[in-house]
C-alpha cells in the first residue's frame, strides 16, 4: 500500500468506525472523547478493562486506546487476555510510565504503537487512523476468505480433488490420468469448478486455492 493513509474523516464516512478508549482517568477519556470527536469519529469509553468486556462491540472497524497502567489488570496484561479470546482489534498503548521494555512487550504482541503521556493531538490521531486501516483490511480479508470456505463447501468431493490437481498446475490430461477418469469429464468439472468458485481465470483460481491452503495431497482446505 502506497500514499498516505486515508484521514479520519474518510475512515468515518466509510464504515462509521469506531475508538474504544480505556483510561481509568476520566479527564483522560474526555478530552480524547473530544478529540476524537472533534475529526468525525465515533468513540466509546470505559473507566476499566472490566467495563470494555461488559460491552457489545459493533461488527465495524475500529481500534482500543489503552492505558498501560489499569485497576486489576494491566494494559498488557489485558492485551494478552484479548489475544487468548480471540478478540483481535489493534491497540494503540498510551502510558506516563513508559519505558523500553514495556514498549518493546506491546508491540512484539501486535500493538500498532506505544504513545507516551502528554503526547500530541495528531500523533494519537495518525496511529489511531492506521490501526483502523488495519482492522479494515483484516476483516475485508477475513470476509473474502469466509466467502472463499462457503463457496469451496459446494463443490463436490471430486471437483474438490480435480480443482486441487488443476490448481496444482497439472493439464487436463495429466488429471485424467492422476484419478482415472476421461479427458473430457475433467473438462466438464474444471467447468463446474470455476463457475461455483466464481473464478474468471485460471490465476484467479490458483490464487483462491492459496488463500483456502488447498493442495494436491489434501483436496481441501488445510487447517
Amino acid at each position: 500500500m502506497t500514499g498516505r493513509p486515508a484521514s479520519p474523516q474518510t475512515l468515518a464516512g466509510a464504515e462509521e468506525p469506531v475508538v474504544f478508549v480505556i483510561d481509568d482517568d476520566a479527564s483522560m477519556r474526555e478530552a480524547l472523547s473530544n478529540l476524537f470527536r472533534s475529526v468525525g469519529l465515533r468513540v466509546e469509553v470505559f473507566g476499566s478493562a472490566h467495563e470494555f468486556l461488559q460491552s457489545t462491540l459493533p461488527n465495524v472497524a475500529g481500534c482500543l486506546i489503552l492505558d498501560i497502567r489499569l485497576p486489576r489488570l494491566s494494559g498488557l496484561d489485558f492485551q494478552a487476555e484479548l489475544a487468548k479470546a480471540d478478540i483481535r482489534i489493534p491497540i494503540i498503548f498510551m502510558t506516563g510510565h513508559g519505558d523500553i521494555p514495556m514498549t518493546v512487550r506491546a508491540m512484539k504482541a501486535g500493538a500498532v504503537d506505544f504513545l507516551t503521556k502528554p503526547f500530541r493531538d495528531q500523533d494519537m490521531l495518525d496511529a489511531v487512523t492506521t490501526a483502523i486501516e488495519r482492522d479494515r483490511v483484516s476483516r475485508d480479508e477475513a470476509r473474502m476468505l469466509s466467502g472463499l470456505h462457503a463457496r469451496f463447501a459446494t463443490l463436490t468431493p471430486r471437483e474438490r480433488e480435480v480443482m486441487a490437481l488443476v490448481t496444482s498446475g497439472l493439464m487436463n490430461k495429466q488429471i485424467a490420468a492422476e484419478i482415472g477418469i476421461a479427458e473430457i469429464t475433467v473438462k466438464i468439472h474444471r467447468g463446474h469448478i470455476m463457475r461455483k468458485m466464481t473464478a474468471k481465470s485460471l490465476p484467479d483460481l490458483v490464487r483462491m486455492a492459496e488463500m483456502l491452503g488447498i493442495g494436491p495431497a489434501s483436496g481441501g482446505p488445510q487447517t
